[in-house]
């Protein structure tokens, strides 16, 4: 029986390798279609739709990128810019859209204040006057209440072009699903298509640049800078939230992808990733 299953493991082993080595049989192959007397043609073809492949993905996304700025910046300038501000306009007392706002208002209206009587300590003000005093604290008050008035007002139509555009990106996508498989082919091909080095020189890059232990501090600046593009509160409890979650997920997901479909792809890149990390 013990002779019969070792029997049996040597004639499966056999048949997965081959009497011929794996190499051999692929140099036999290779002399194959170099003698095949389409190979020509074939490759030639092969040319064709790899070049058609290249041309649709990058016209494709050209259209994606294109589009929907240009709908985002003619809408903002001639559509929703007028009528916000017309709207805008009619509440003369409207200036700030959330707390955030006031409190980096005060914030720069009081380190002009504190900058100014500096000033006037260390001589650079000649003969300062109540008046004079509270002139240049009135101008710069006015200032900084134009400059939010005008942030506010741009925030609310950056959210009507912003919703447009990505609605005009979305029908992009659902609308050219042959093109948006070709995109996918040719992405595919191109990153697959590296070589291991590369590879693991890319996951790296990606993994320290969004997951690393420095990612916090760009992905404070970004959420910072998304919440005042919409206009919406800069609340440090939901940035720190944000930041303590989502690089945990992206780095999950980052794995899972290496576990489950590069190392079934290219075991190599894996091993060149590891070796590279370490």
């Amino acid at each position: 029986m013990k002779y019969w299953n070792l029997k049996k493991i040597n004639r499966s082993a056999l048949d997965k390798t081959g009497l011929i080595p794996r190499s051999i049989s692929k140099l036999f192959e290779k002399f194959k279609k170099e003698l095949d007397p389409n190979a020509e043609t074939e490759l030639l073809e092969e040319f064709k739709v790899s070049r058609y492949q290249t041309v649709t993905s990058v016209k494709y996304v050209l259209i994606l990128l294109i589009i929907p700025i240009l709908v985002n910046q003619i809408s903002k300038s001639f559509i929703f810019g007028p009528y916000v501000n017309y709207l805008w306009n009619q509440h003369e007392h409207s200036i700030f859209l959330n707390e955030s706002q006031e409190e980096r208002a005060f914030a720069e209206l009081q380190r002009f204040e504190e900058k100014l009587h500096f000033d006037i300590l260390v001589g650079e003000v000649k003969k300062p006057s109540r008046v004079f005093i509270d002139s240049q604290i009135t101008q710069k008050a006015l200032e900084i209440a134009a400059e939010y008035t005008n942030e506010s007002s741009t925030a609310i139509k950056n959210i009507l072009a912003d919703f447009l555009s990505g609605t005009i990106f979305l029908s992009l996508l659902i609308i050219n699903k042959r093109q948006v498989s070709i995109l996918k082919s040719f992405v595919n091909q191109l990153i697959y298509g590296l070589s291991d080095t590369a590879k693991a020189f890319l996951i790296i890059l990606l993994t320290d640049m969004f997951v690393g232990f420095h990612s916090p501090h760009g992905w404070e600046i970004i959420i910072e800078v998304i919440l005042r593009h919409f206009g919406l509160p800069e609340s440090r409890d939901f940035i720190f939230v944000f930041i303590s979650t989502f690089p945990v997920i992206l780095d999950t997901v980052f794995k899972y992808w290496i576990f489950r479909y590069l190392n079934r792809i290219s075991p190599s890149a894996v091993a060149t990733y590891h070796n590279m990390n370490e």
